[in-house]
């Protein structure tokens, strides 16, 4: 059967053509397969599993149809739903991921990332990151009242549209030493990631040995998806 590998959905209200390509995906594609993996960014933002509005809803209602279908799912943290916490993974039938991950998938040791945390050039971003994912800091965002949660996450994505304009590209693109670096520690020859929305299939030697970066692609404009039919990996495309 077939494992599917999404990131940088960036699911917002105010984008439902992107929510309604993915309820498609979902009952078309993701419905027939046997593990679906999310690997971050699936939310634009995410204030807290207490958010109950409607388009939360209706997106739960989707993930717990999948996963009611026997479906696997994994749901790894982005830079832009680090909040994310158990009981949503719990209310959808999903297991969160660790990031990083290790899985082996066509008999060959994969790694699992975001992608965040490679691009180390851009050092503003490395700092917010962590402080973003200090369990302390987390807590007190946690503990805001809901709106004043919804004000601060509009107010971070208006900053981080403004800083990211003023950025090179290759500052918000991977580090090439990091990836390396990552592939080796967990003696990976295989690396799967989103965040940088460049979609492609890089190839690499490390220590003689062939290795591979695939990058997956966000879906502003397209859906984009990494599929595993038969131990036969795709990077698939089609038009949002």
């Amino acid at each position: 059967m077939t494992t599917l590998f999404i990131s940088d959905l960036h699911l917002d209200e105010t984008r439902p053509d992107i929510t309604r390509a993915f309820f498609d995906f979902l009952q078309n594609k993701a419905m027939q397969a046997k593990a679906l993996y999310i690997l971050g960014d699936f939310f634009e933002s995410w204030v807290g599993d207490d958010d109950s509005s409607d388009f939360i809803t209706s997106v739960k209602s989707e993930l717990k149809a999948l996963t009611g279908h026997g479906v696997l799912l994994y749901f790894m943290h982005g830079n832009r739903d680090f909040l994310v916490g158990d009981a949503f993974c719990a209310e959808v039938g999903a297991k969160p991921l660790a990031d990083p991950t290790v899985i082996s998938l066509s008999g060959e040791q994969t790694l699992l990332m975001h992608g965040d945390s490679l691009c180390t050039d851009d050092q503003e971003y490395m700092q917010f990151r962590k402080m973003a994912r200090d369990p302390a800091w987390q807590k007190d965002a946690l503990g805001k009242p809901l709106e004043e949660r919804r004000a601060i996450a509009k107010h971070l994505r208006m900053v981080s549209g403004e800083a990211n304009s003023n950025k090179a590209e290759d500052i918000m693109d991977v580090n090439t030493t990091a990836v390396i670096a990552a592939l080796k520690e967990h003696a990976c020859t295989r690396l799967i990631h989103g965040h940088t929305h460049r979609p492609y299939r890089h190839q690499l030697t490390i220590n003689d040995q062939s290795a591979e970066r695939i990058v997956l692609g966000d879906w502003d404009h397209a859906v984009w998806y990494l599929s595993d039919e038969n131990n036969d990996l795709s990077l698939k495309s089609s038009p949002l």
